[in-house]
């Protein structure tokens, strides 16, 4: 892989940068005006990694065109790109790209115990932006047959094995590399070089592994993910997935030699990009954020949450594979079953037809809704892909597991001890939502209350969206230009919705009672009253990069954020919906009779103002 080059920040002044996802290549425009980076413009082009074209350049190239003609500059001399830039009209300095085209990073993961080593090493590849294909475990009840047949069968990019802590049992991941030498697996692309496979087990059977692997895959050792079971060390397994998926993986995607030599910095995956920024957001500010990005085929989710027994931020990443908005919607029918989606239509409808529905979409995934029926039927079924994806992410965002003092494997085989998870959303301060069914929700009022469903944050809570799906092309940008990326995302990439206020008890409260008063001094000097009861959904128009500040008095066994009962003083910042006082209770339950259902969802809906009134009217008078 091509080193990064030497970049001397102080001399970029305009950069392009590439996203060429699996259907559309997106370009943006980047240029410094006076003191401050901004968005300049953003083309987009369909993805050429396919027949007829199999050469992913031409894609990027004629974005660049797109992004040309909406400018005014030139980018292009015939298939080359000028830099640096020359003039006002001419060139760019640096030019940076992410890729999931030809379905992104595709691993295997294998390891010795299924909660604790395989945990870390999938921990490992998803933080890398790899989609986990299958997790291979000494523990996971499979026959060997079964295991060499699921190896031979996937033909991952790369597999990563890891297992055993340092100075503890060999026998394990001893067996498991023989399983792989036994499968012989082939990669996907390219027939003429072995497949990458990292080592990131017990350092005292490296040799071992090399006797055994060697010869028949591109071996490639770091350091231990579990040196000691107390301790997770993920990056050096990180940091070689990544330059292997460039040196091995794109070398062979088509057209990516070409692409490689054109960009400045190396190629990361989508995924990785988005999930290093949303890091970098929560370590720069030292807030706890959550991401996510939900998708047609899988629902990405990303997340920074202080470890309280280690004093420090974790990132975290997972993918839902079988959850999305097109091609994979059925499945969330499935998972999340009829009710739970029809919980949050607000208008009375067969089952029957919302099933309907949902299969015809999966039939026709590029159609967009037509009528706000159909809208209100897919945002309603976005609440369950979302809602399903976090449950998974709150499964694999937990402390260590398996920590305990007789450090032996076969100890380990017997006694895991669970890690709670790191998630703790009354800690949360900001919700970033990306996607098309958020990003480019008609109303941005639709994608709050869309997160506020999904995720059910508590306290205080930052709700915001991607404004295009940039998000991809600033994480890569970061890497040369931290600066100007968090500039363009904060100026133009992140869209503010308004501060969630969420009240939350142990238990539910008779509908009407009041949960908290709350005391508004408002920009301009004014003041205001508020009162949140059980069962209230309302907002209070705040502009954006406006405050008010806020003396929030819970009752007693009511807490905002301050403890139960407790008094919490805080400034509130506005946003294009305002701030929105959210007294449902935590968990979210609904009515199971429909009647009571449609009357308690639109009395949100229309406190909201979610809707145009005139559209829904018409739809619940039906």
């Amino acid at each position: 892989m091509s080193p990064q080059k030497n970049i001397d920040k102080t001399k970029i002044e305009r950069v392009i940068a590439t996203d060429c996802g699996s259907t559309t290549t997106k370009a943006i425009l980047i240029e410094k005006k006076g003191e401050h980076y901004r968005l300049s413009a953003r083309g987009e082009a369909p993805t050429t990694v396919e027949a007829p074209f199999e050469d992913v350049t031409r894609g990027v190239l004629n974005s660049f065109r797109e992004v040309e003609e909406l400018t005014g500059i030139d980018i292009l001399e015939g298939e080359k790109i000028i830099k640096p830039k020359k003039s006002e009209k001419e060139g760019v300095d640096i030019y940076v790209s992410t890729s999931s085209a030809g379905g992104g990073l595709q691993m295997l993961v294998v390891g010795v115990v299924r909660q604790m080593t395989a945990e870390s090493a999938q921990r490992a590849a998803l933080g890398a932006g790899a989609i986990v294909m299958d997790v291979i475990a000494s523990n996971d009840g499979r026959m060997p047959h079964e295991r060499v047949e699921l190896i031979r069968r996937l033909r991952p990019d790369m597999i990563l094995l890891a297992g055993g802590v340092d100075g503890g049992t060999k026998k394990h991941v001893i067996e498991l590399a023989e399983l792989i030498a036994a499968a012989d697996p082939k990669p996907r692309f390219g027939v003429g070089y072995s497949l990458p496979v990292i080592y990131a087990g017990n350092k005292d059977a490296r040799e071992d592994i090399k006797r055994i692997l060697g010869d028949k895959v591109a071996l490639e050792i770091v350091d231990n993910i579990r040196p000691v079971l107390e301790k997770e060390n993920l990056k050096p397994a990180r940091d070689k997935i990544h330059e292997l998926f460039m040196e091995h993986v794109m070398q062979h995607a088509p057209g990516y030699k070409k692409l490689m030599s054109w960009t400045d910095t190396p190629i990361k995956p989508t995924p990785g990009a988005v999930g290093s920024l949303v890091e970098k957001v929560g370590n720069k500010q030292d807030i706890d954020v959550l991401g996510v990005d939900i998708g047609g085929a899988t629902t990405d989710v990303f997340s920074v949450f202080k470890d309280k027994s280690e004093g420090k931020r974790v990132f975290n990443r997972t993918v839902s594979a079988n959850l999305g908005m097109s091609y994979s919607i059925s499945n969330v029918l499935v998972e999340a079953g009829v009710d739970n989606i029809l919980r949050w239509v607000p208008f009375h409808i067969d089952p029957s037809e919302l099933k309907n529905r949902i299969r015809n979409k999966m039939i026709r995934p590029t159609t967009i809704p037509q009528t706000l029926e159909e809208l209100i039927i897919e945002q309603a079924i976005a609440r369950e892909a979302l809602r399903l994806a976090f449950e998974h992410h709150k499964s694999m965002a937990v402390g260590l597991k398996g920590v305990q003092q007789e450090r032996t494997i076969s100890d380990a085989f017997a006694q895991s001890l669970a890690g709670g998870t790191l998630v703790d959303m009354m800690s949360l301060a900001m919700i970033i939502g990306s996607g098309g069914v958020l990003s480019h929700a008609p109303r941005r009022v639709q994608s709050a209350l869309m997160m506020l469903d999904a995720f059910e944050p508590e306290g205080i809570t930052m709700l915001t969206v991607d404004s295009i799906f940039m998000m991809p092309h600033l994480g890569v940008l970061a890497d040369v230009h931290e600066e100007a990326a968090t500039e363009v995302f904060d100026r133009d990439c992140l869209i503010r919705l308004g501060h969630s206020v969420v009240p939350v008890t142990d238990k539910p409260m008779k509908e009407g009672k009041l949960m908290a008063k709350v005391h508004l001094e408002m920009p301009d000097g004014s003041k205001k009253d508020l009162e949140i009861k059980w069962g209230d959904l309302f907002k209070v128009p705040l502009g954006v990069g406006e405050v008010a500040k806020a003396v929030i008095e819970p009752v007693k066994n009511v807490d905002v954020g301050a403890g139960k009962g407790k008094v919490l003083e805080v400034e509130l910042q506005g946003g294009v919906v305002g701030l929105i006082f959210d007294g449902r209770g935590r968990p979210l339950t609904m009515p199971e009779n429909p009647k009571d259902r449609v009357e308690k969802l639109s009395r949100w809906v229309r406190a909201l103002e979610v809707y145009p009134e005139d559209l829904y009217s018409k739809l619940v008078g039906r």
